[in-house]
């Protein structure tokens, strides 16, 4: 089942109310968000409008980051160890954590290592039951190769599960608290399976999270009520919706209409505004991120690592510093935010320069430039936060060199489904950091696993590059590490299959009654401790 046949839903429809701020109690606190989940699993989305939506509200994992931090600690496992060779971890499980009771659910059991197994081996079993649901298509799980790490996945007794790997890998527990390796319930995945409804696992979710999913209609809401037997402690309110509102603007209307207690991506022209209203505050902090323009390796023109260039110097991304960010924000050089280790300051950047563009551009064989089409961001996020009004800038700084740029749109879920497959030429994306490693952007987003898995939007294979970043993953030593990455760095550079953009401030505009909100700097919204005063 397709995200928007839930629209056809009796059941899901008839829980639609308004979802207006102002009228609600303090019990009810409304987030507005900027686009529509792709679906209600983490295990089969990548994106963080997908992530709030389903992995920190519905779901939990067995390790989960501390809030505000990239440190890991133990939620649906109470414990772990790790063995001496690095090769076992072995998990015991929290007892007494309850799945949600929904109108299309009632569970008979608690959380137990059933459903770790379930949970883990939908991914990585290619002949379970449930791994071609929903296109059986794992981007986190096969970009970051946990198919050829993970040797075995063993339940030791209903509370202790063990993972067995092949080979050594330093940032396994972080990956393990990322938003894909969340628990699902297997009891449910069962009574679906018998009623032939598998389909509704991603779109109907059942989770141990803090809040309980409740309806959704695409593009306007998602109405979810709090978990109270939530093992982490009930929310502070019993009902969080969230008001779907693309463009930034209205966002910041709603919230100074009282439509809304909390908007995320506000406008960069709003901020001065937000910052002098009497019943607004506003929240920023470092964003471990990077937005780019990735250029489809594998298609014509961009196969040519001098085109590659020409278009990088070509830009003139400083402009868009000024024009697009208002300053908040810096030109990004390396696809590693500089907050994160291994960042290499020494890699030489591409200046704006047309002149030597053309020149190469001719090198290549296109002295009279080229036509090509250009993907612009639907939705707003940290790394970009104007799609449209980028994308205007970029075709007008190509024109200059002969480049001759159609811009294309989608709404957010195609948007995302399409270029995964690879069907762009040239594409603006970023990425936020997922657990403060570098493999998260270098491995994920830029190796050769990731072209098959589709988070690799360059499509772009190196081996030089990925034998770097495969090797990097592989050992302990954070100094080895670092120097690995650090080379890895100046390969990227020197083939050119991103224009890096921006490294960006995060914001998060909220009503003055807004308590308990953290921003988290892998990006999340999370509202489980929030409450209105």
């Amino acid at each position: 089942m397709k995200i928007n046949t839930l629209m056809t839903s009796t059941l899901l429809v008839a829980t639609l109310v308004s979802c207006n701020a102002k009228k609600s109690s303090n019990k009810t606190f409304v987030y507005c968000s900027e686009g529509s989940p792709t679906a209600f699993n983490p295990q089969v989305t990548t994106d963080g409008t997908s992530n709030n939506a389903s992995a920190h509200t519905i779901y939990n994992r067995l390790v989960e980051f501390k809030r505000g931090t990239t440190e890991v600690e133990p939620a649906l496992a109470e414990s772990y160890t790790i063995s001496d060779d690095q090769l076992t971890y072995t998990f015991n499980l929290r007892k007494g954590v309850k799945f949600h009771t929904t109108k299309y659910f009632t569970p008979t059991r608690e959380f137990n290592a059933d459903d770790v197994i379930f949970s883990f081996n939908r991914m990585y079993k290619k002949d379970h039951s449930f791994h071609k649901v929903s296109g059986g298509t794992y981007e986190y799980f096969n970009g970051m190769g946990m198919g050829a790490l993970i040797k075995d996945i063993k339940k030791v007794n209903d509370y202790q599960v063990q993972i067995v790997l092949n080979q050594a890998e330093a940032p396994f527990l972080a990956n393990m608290a990322m938003s894909f390796m969340s628990v699902l319930s297997a009891e449910y995945a069962s009574q679906l399976e018998k009623a032939g409804k598998k389909e509704e696992i991603d779109n109907f979710p059942v989770g141990t999270g803090p809040f309980i999913f409740g309806a959704y209609q695409k593009d306007n809401v998602i109405k979810y009520s709090a978990n109270k037997d939530y093992f982490k402690g009930a929310a502070k309110v019993n009902k969080l919706v969230f008001s779907i509102t693309p463009d930034a603007s209205v966002r910041y209307q709603k919230l100074k209409a009282g439509e809304c207690h909390l908007i995320n991506e506000p406008s960069p022209t709003d901020l001065d505004a937000m910052n002098a209203a009497e019943n607004i505050k506003l929240q920023t902090g470092a964003g471990l991120n990077v937005g780019y323009l990735a250029m489809n390796t594998e298609k014509g023109p961009f196969k040519n690592t001098d085109v590659r260039k020409a278009v990088h110097m070509a830009l003139n991304r400083d402009s868009y510093i000024d024009a697009i960010y208002l300053g908040h924000a810096k030109v990004a050089k390396n696809p590693l935010p500089p907050t994160i280790w291994s960042y290499n300051s020494n890699v030489t950047d591409y200046n704006y320069n047309p002149e030597k563009a053309k020149a190469l551009l001719a090198k290549a064989g296109y002295p009279n430039g080229f036509e090509t089409t250009l993907w612009t961001l639907p939705v707003s996020r940290p790394y970009n936060p104007n799609g449209k009004k980028m994308g205007e800038l970029m075709q007008a700084d190509l024109a200059k060199i002969g480049i001759k740029v159609k811009l294309v749109t989608y709404d957010w879920p195609t948007y995302l489904k399409k270029s995964s497959n690879g069907e762009h030429e040239m594409l603006q994306l970023g990425w936020t950091g997922d657990n403060g490693d570098p493999d998260n952007f270098l491995h994920i987003l830029l190796g050769c696993q990731g072209v098959k898995a589709g988070s690799n939007y360059a499509r772009w294979c190196d081996a030089d590059f990925d034998k770097l970043v495969t090797r990097a993953k592989q050992i302990t030593d954070k100094a080895e590490r670092t120097s690995l990455y650090e080379k890895a760095q100046v390969i990227f550079k020197e083939k050119a299959p991103w224009v890096t953009i921006a490294h960006s401030t995060i914001f998060r505009a909220m009503a003055k009654n807004v308590e308990g909100y953290t921003i988290d700097p892998l990006g999340g919204d999370m509202f489980d401790k929030v409450e209105l005063k």
